[in-house]
């Protein structure tokens, strides 16, 4: 019974490795400078297989890149007296600050909603947000108001059907990164599914960091933040010299 098992347990590894990832990048780093206005990384690889594809049933991949998460507060504004002003706000525990989903097919098609709950791979599963106060009423109007906002500048993206798989074993895709990126380390995802259902997953990361001036501006404002101010505050103060010494000039 004990040899039974022991085979049979085998059987099961080797079914549940029989379709891997073998994964490739176009660059693992991301530069910031003050000249950087976005990135393409391209992603490629290959399906490491022991076993012959089932009929009939073809393999889809999902591309997740999430950047480094952070708590974000969203507020909602009403129109009082004739003025904008600021009422409910619900802070959301852990949000990406980026985060990109890309598809073979649909996701709905590629991704069952259990899969979806335990990996949580589309971009309402990738926020976190349990601590809403009472008196919300509507606590998901304000994390899908933050994945509006984040959509409008790029800094969520669901692009569905962009990756492209030949002859069910080569697959390859791109991302494109926007300028307004946060440092530090871009967890990767690719996730091999089958009938909704995730087969194989691969894990990996892009680091993104400041070089230069950039890099300079950004470690001084977190380690000396007073000197980081005072210098801020005199280049306000040189820009608006040489504002009103150009526009006295003008004058004359």
């Amino acid at each position: 019974m004990r040899i039974l098992l022991a085979i049979w347990l085998g059987m099961l590894a080797t079914l549940a490795n029989a379709e891997e990832v073998v994964l490739g990048f176009s660059s693992d780093q991301v530069s910031i400078n003050t000249n950087f206005d976005g990135s393409e990384i391209l992603i490629f690889g290959a399906i490491k297989r022991e076993v012959p594809i089932p009929d009939g049933k073809p393999v889809e991949v999902i591309v997740t890149i999430a950047g480094p998460s952070e708590p974000v507060t969203v507020r909602r504004k009403e129109k009082k007296f004739g003025i904008w002003v600021n009422t409910e706000a619900v802070e959301v525990d852990e949000a990406p600050s980026f985060y990109a989903v890309v598809t073979s097919t649909l996701l709905g098609l590629s991704l069952n909603e259990v899969e979806d709950l335990r990996y949580r791979v589309s971009i309402p599963r990738a926020i976190r947000s349990v601590g809403a106060p009472m008196e919300i009423k509507d606590p998901a109007r304000f994390t899908e108001a933050l994945i509006r906002i984040k959509s409008s500048t790029d800094q969520y993206q669901l692009v569905e059907g962009a990756v492209s798989v030949d002859e069910q074993t080569l697959f390859r895709t791109a991302v494109e990164l926007p300028a307004a990126l946060t440092e530090g380390n871009y967890a990767t995802r690719i996730f091999l599914t089958r009938d909704g259902k995730v087969i194989s997953k691969y894990e990996t990361s892009i680091y993104v960091r400041k070089v230069g001036m950039e890099r300079w501006l950004f470690r001084l404002s977190r380690e000396n933040a007073m000197l980081y101010g005072l210098m801020s505050l005199a280049i306000a103060i040189a820009a608006g010299w040489a504002a009103s010494a150009v526009f006295g000039l003008l004058r004359r």
